[in-house]
C-alpha cells in the first residue's frame, strides 16, 4: 500500500489538490482519510466550552486513533472511521466502514506534525498558499459552510489560526518530500502525484 500524507495551512487548498488527483485516477483503488474526522470528542464539555477550544494545536487531534487506523489499513484490515461535526464540535456517533485499498491519502493541516504518523508515509506533501489567500478561503468556508460569524472567524484567525500555523504547521513543511504551490495554473505537481499513484495502482493489479 502506498501511503501519502498531504498537509498545508488552513485554506491552502489541500482538499482541492486531493480532488484534482482523484479526478485523474481510478478512485476505486484510493482511500482518503481526513484529519477532520479525528478530532478528540470531548463529550464532557458543553457546546460553549467546545467552541472556544484550540482546534489548530496537534493536541486537538486523536493521533493514536488515526495512526491505529492507518496501520490497520496497511495490514489489510477494515476500519470504522468516526464522523465529526464542526457545528457541534463533537463526533456524531456515526461511523464509516473503510476497506483497505492500494493507495491511502491522509490529509489535514496537522498530518505532518506527528513523528509516529510520519513513519507511516511513503510520500509527504505540503500544499503552500499565500496567507492572505488562505484567510479569504477560510472566511468563505466558515461563514458559508459552518455558519460562523465574520468577526468570530477573524478573531479566531488572529488569536489561534495564525499563531498555530507559525508554530506547528509551517515548520512541518520541512518534513515534506514535495511542496505544492497552490496556484490555479499549477498542474505539474498534480500530474506528478497522479503519475506516482497510477504507477502504484498498475503494479498492484
Amino acid at each position: 500500500m502506498l501511503v501519502i500524507g498531504i498537509a498545508g495551512g488552513t485554506g491552502s487548498g489541500k482538499t482541492t489538490v486531493v480532488n484534482k488527483i482523484l479526478q485523474q485516477l481510478n478512485t476505486e483503488g484510493v482511500n482518503v482519510l481526513s484529519q477532520d474526522n479525528y478530532y478528540h470528542d470531548n463529550p464532557n464539555l458543553t457546546l460553549q466550552e467546545r467552541e472556544v477550544l484550540n482546534y489548530d494545536h496537534p493536541k486537538s487531534i486523536d493521533f493514536d486513533l488515526l495512526i491505529k487506523h492507518v496501520k490497520a489499513l496497511k495490514n489489510g484490515e477494515t476500519i470504522e472511521q468516526p464522523l465529526y461535526s464542526f457545528v457541534t464540535h463533537s463526533r456524531t456517533g456515526d461511523h464509516v466502514s473503510i476497506d483497505p485499498r492500494n493507495v491511502l491519502i491522509v490529509e489535514g493541516i496537522l498530518v505532518l506534525t506527528n513523528s509516529e504518523l510520519l513513519k507511516e508515509y511513503d510520500l509527504k506533501v505540503f500544499v503552500h498558499a499565500d496567507s492572505d489567500e488562505r484567510l479569504i478561503r477560510r472566511i468563505r468556508r466558515d461563514t458559508q459552510e459552518r455558519g460562523r460569524d465574520l468577526q468570530e472567524v477573524l478573531h479566531r484567525y488572529q488569536t489561534t489560526l495564525k499563531p498555530m500555523h507559525q508554530e506547528f504547521i509551517e515548520p512541518s513543511k520541512n518534513e515534506a518530500d514535495l511542496i505544492v504551490p497552490n496556484m490555479k495554473q499549477n498542474t505539474v505537481a498534480i500530474d506528478f502525484l497522479s503519475t506516482v499513484i497510477n504507477n502504484t495502482l498498475k503494479h498492484t493489479h
